[in-house]
């Protein structure tokens, strides 16, 4: 049976919240962040403290969309207020790597000895500092800063090795909003 569903998020103090056509723009103390919230079914408004996000005669599907722009939105307020930070740990066992920030790129030199070294650009909106064997990825979105993450992880990935032998590599230890080791 389709019912009319509506979500109703609190915008906090010391955050702008702006509406133009379907992009939200919000903005905080520690950054600010656009989002393009566009389905012909669903309608965005904001009503004074409160961002209400609406769906009429909604289907299965479009309440998995509403629940998906509520996280979203949650995110992005969050990340206005406090960044999200992922953390990376540099285990190098075989061959010392060398792991640094030059201009918009994150190199690693000497992985498993080789010559060249392995770059990754950074992604516009993440900041990312290497201290010691540690890397911290901070951006107030969450999708930049997790596929920031993502792109060092996969950078140092080993093939044609034994990875429970070859654990060299840079791995996530730390998520935002949770641990994984």
């Amino acid at each position: 049976m389709k019912a009319d569903l509506k979500k109703k998020i609190e915008i906090p103090n010391g955050v702008n919240v702006e509406l133009v056509g379907s992009n939200l723009k919000v903005k905080g103390p520690k950054g600010e962040i656009e989002r393009n919230f566009l389905h012909p079914k669903m309608k965005v408004i904001i009503e004074g403290k409160l961002v209400v996000l609406s769906c009429d005669k909604a289907s299965k599907k479009e309440k998995t969309i509403l629940g998906s722009y509520t996280a979203h939105l949650k995110n992005i307020i969050s990340g206005v207020q406090n960044p999200h930070v992922y953390k990376l740990k540099i285990c190098s066992g075989h061959f010392p790597m060398n792991v640094a920030v030059a201009g918009n790129e994150l190199i690693i030199k000497n992985f498993f000895g080789e010559v060249v070294p392995r770059k990754v650009d950074l992604v516009k909106g993440a900041e990312v500092k290497v201290n010691g064997n540690d890397i911290t990825v901070t951006s107030p979105d969450k999708e930049i800063a997790g596929l920031m993450a993502a792109k060092i992880e996969n950078l140092c990935r080993i093939t044609k090795r034994d990875i429970r032998i070859f654990q060299d590599g840079c791995y996530i230890t730390h998520k935002s909003g949770k641990s994984v080791i």
